[in-house]
């Protein structure tokens, strides 16, 4: 099996998509270990993380030319895997091969966007569509998304999560509980762990996002302090810089997307945590134009929330 898989993650190296058959044994494959996982997923430094993707696939070719690739490096991707980009087929299956092949290695929880309605609108269902002939791979790649973990730890000091906080959530343990084993619901604690977004506001409000909510610093100083947390490390939102403090410290957003939606030109990030929790930023641009290919028929890219 692993030669297989061997194979194939070369092949996508190579921005070259795998066969339809082949898609439905990975996406199976990656079920059996995702449901073994917790809500929220436990791991170990020293580790790498990332943020937002959103199918720029050179670009996380990039990134692992500046992390390095796993398995020398361990990573943790904070969804948004897909969306926008030319290429979110490519970038999601590389992902997933690579999580299959090196389990302990590779962490992949939820973003907003591995979402069933949020990919019809965004590119990724029409990228299934125009690569495979049909819908099947994106709803092969959808039922993969219900089994992705919500959130993850690092060594029980550093959260992670795609979006931030919820109103209701005051402990990691409250996110154990839920089932995520399902489409992103339109509001209540899943949907905001994916939605949230920090503000320089005190408590909550609603979000212009219409879903989720808007948080301040006094919100994130006692989920940290009532969960006995050093840092929550968030994606989500672009950061021209790539990445972005708060709080005294103890939030910060990564961004992993650079030059977004091929256009912001913004850099981006990836934030490495040594055996210590010692925290290194690492920023990089995007690929040179001789590495894209770009396809015929375009994705919209009129979305940039």
């Amino acid at each position: 099996m692993s030669s297989d898989i061997d194979r194939q993650i070369e092949q996508l190296k190579r921005c070259e998509p795998i066969s339809e058959t082949e898609v439905k044994e990975l996406c199976l494959k990656a079920r059996e270990i995702l449901i073994e996982e917790g809500n929220v997923e436990r791991v170990q430094a020293p580790i790498t993380i990332c943020g937002d993707i959103h199918g720029q696939f050179q670009d996380l070719m990039e990134l692992f030319r500046t992390g390095g690739m796993c398995p020398d490096t361990n990573y943790l991707f904070m969804g948004d895997f897909v969306d926008r980009g030319h290429y979110s087929v490519e970038t999601f299956l590389l992902l997933l091969l690579l999580k299959v092949r090196y389990p302990d290695r590779m962490t992949l929880i939820r973003g907003n966007h591995e979402s069933r309605q949020i990919t019809q609108v965004y590119g990724f269902y029409d990228e299934c569509v125009r690569k495979y002939g049909s819908s099947s791979v994106w709803r092969y790649c959808c039922e993969v998304f219900d089994y992705l973990p919500l959130a993850a730890l690092i060594q029980e000091e550093v959260l992670c999560v795609h979006g931030g906080l919820s109103p209701s959530v005051q402990s990691v343990d409250q996110i154990v509980l839920i089932d995520r084993k399902q489409e992103v619901p339109h509001d209540g604690s899943m949907c905001d762990l994916l939605w949230s977004d920090p503000e320089d506001i005190k408590g909550w409000s609603i979000s212009p996002r219409g879903a989720g909510y808007v948080f301040g610093a006094d919100v994130c100083h006692k989920f940290v302090h009532d969960n006995n947390l050093e840092l929550i490390a968030r994606a989500h939102q672009l950061v021209m810089e790539g990445y972005k403090m708060q709080f005294d410290r103890r939030l910060v957003t990564v961004w992993s997307a650079p030059n977004y939606c091929y256009r912001c030109g913004n850099v981006a990030s990836i934030l490495s945590f040594d055996d210590s929790l010692e925290k290194t930023f690492k920023t990089f641009d995007a690929a040179p134009l001789d590495a894209r290919k770009i396809p015929a028929k375009a994705v919209p890219l009129d979305y940039f929330l």
